[in-house]
């Protein structure tokens, strides 16, 4: 295979007209981009759309949230045939979160071409159903290597159709040791198909699926850059001793509603969850020794915000988009430059500012200095003696989740846990956070002071016309451990 064509991503547009309808886009898709508020492209998508959709293979590097999802689904939507009931286009994601995400959007995104079903395939869930979905027919899938390769072996997942294979976030798939899966599952597509490859940083495993799978690729790279006035960092010197007690110093001084704190290791992250809880801290953690449903809950406690942080390392935290994130803490400093630019990226997004906060020992200091290098700027350090609480409330968040038995697979909606709390429960809608339903679990966020309240109405009414049980999904938490 021929080695990747490097290009210039062209000069970002100013607005639809300039921008997404210059490209050979059908007429339904760039309507309904213009109604869901692409406005302007990304870089990213700036960048690469105009090859992709000229049938290049791609290598593209971008972070999460620059809108790279839209850059591969366009192209995707764009070959798809409604008529045609066979996988066409399959989208492999390293995490099950990842893949909800991406299925969401590629569905938004193909609202207005008629019949394009689109298929999440991952584990944690039966795949008895899968196999009924892919029986009745799928345009698009979107999954996990494992679970794919579980329906490649059964051989419920026909490929012979497939034109367009996307490696999404195609670095961390690679960190979590899918190397082989991945290999063996581009192995059984069509040879005569389009590749996207999409990575945040560039390690060797990258070039070696490119040699063994790409054909003459071309690559686009978005130099990952933050606004300084929105993205406020701050350096401070601590040592190992005191390095999980200057990560509740920070939380106290600076009271943010939400903050995703990173770790190198798992054990960092469960010795930090139990600092902050002691300390009167509600937080909670997110690693790869959880199991999937566990880690369903824990994603749906720190979104709909009850919880003030998640304590995360870099895999386990991949490919989460959490909205109005107010700071990112680095308790550990990252070994590769790049992924603490990922990192602190997840705050300061759209028009919200954002704290970065970073804790470095003089271990440590090669690391930063590395980072120094690829920011094109000195760190700025503070004194940890300048951090003091600025309440001795505690940091407490605003919800708590309550937890249903019962999901999609009793037909429950949103809307229907919405009217029994605010019907016959006598509840303030105001007082209603987000509302998440599993296939066999409803979750809704309620305000702290009304838990009680909302699990004794779900009790003694009804959802949907039945009788359903509820708790609180930290007690149900409490009660399997």
């Amino acid at each position: 295979m021929n080695a990747p064509t490097s290009t210039t991503p062209p000069a970002r547009p100013s607005s639809t007209e300039e921008g997404f309808a210059l490209l050979p886009l059908a007429p339904a898709l760039l309507q309904n981009l213009q109604q869901l508020g692409y406005l302007s492209m990304t870089p990213i998508q700036a960048a690469s759309l105009p090859l992709t959709l000229a049938g290049h293979d791609l290598i593209a590097q971008a972070q999460t949230g620059s809108g790279k999802t839209a850059a591969f689904a366009l192209p995707l939507l764009n070959r798809v045939d409604a008529r045609q009931p066979a996988v066409q286009a399959m989208v492999l994601c390293p995490t099950r979160e990842l893949a909800d995400q991406v299925c969401q959007e590629v569905r938004r995104l193909a609202r207005p071409l008629d019949n394009v079903k689109v298929l999440t395939l991952c584990g944690g869930v039966p795949m008895r159903g899968q196999i009924d979905s892919l029986a009745h027919g799928a345009h698009i899938v979107v999954g996990t290597p494992g679970r794919i390769m579980d329906h490649l072996e059964r051989g419920t997942l026909p490929l012979d159709s497939l034109n367009t294979l996307v490696l999404d976030e195609a670095d961390r798939m690679l960190d979590m040791g899918f190397f082989d899966d991945i290999a063996s599952v581009v192995r059984q597509c069509p040879k005569q198909r389009q590749t996207l490859l999409f990575s945040a940083t560039y390690p060797e495993g990258i070039a070696q699926l490119s040699a063994q799978f790409m054909r003459e690729p071309q690559s686009v790279k978005v130099k990952s850059t933050h606004d300084a006035s929105k993205i406020r960092q701050r350096w401070y010197e601590v040592d190992d001793a005191t390095r999980l007690d200057a990560v509740v110093q920070l939380l106290r001084h600076y009271r943010p509603a939400n903050a995703l704190a990173f770790c190198n290791t798992k054990q960092q992250v469960r010795d930090l969850v139990d600092v902050l809880n002691a300390q009167g801290i509600e937080a909670i953690g997110l690693h790869g020794d959880l199991e999937q449903r566990d880690r369903d809950q824990v994603l749906i406690q720190f979104a709909n915000r009850s919880a003030v942080v998640l304590v995360a390392t870099d895999v386990a935290s991949r490919g989460l988009d959490i909205a109005q994130l107010e700071a990112v803490i680095n308790v550990d400093v990252t070994p590769d430059p790049e992924v603490h630019i990922h990192r602190i990226g997840r705050t300061g997004r759209a028009d919200a500012e954002g704290w970065a906060l970073s804790l470095a020992s003089m271990d440590e200091m090669g690391r930063v200095g590395n980072i120094e290098v690829l920011q094109g700027s000195a760190s700025q350090w503070e004194p940890l003696a300048g951090l003091t609480p600025s309440s001795d409330a505690p940091l407490l968040p605003p919800m708590i989740t309550v937890q249903i038995l019962g999901g999609r697979k009793e037909k429950i909606r949103p809307g229907d846990v919405l009217g029994a709390l605010t019907g016959e429960g006598g509840l303030q809608g105001t007082d209603i956070g987000k509302i998440n339903v599993t296939d066999f679990h409803t979750y809704v966020a309620v305000a702290q002071g009304i838990a009680a309240q909302a699990v004794a109405a779900l009790n003694a009414g009804k959802v949907k016309g039945k009788k359903v049980r509820a708790r609180l999904l930290k007690d149900a938490i409490r009660n399997a451990c």
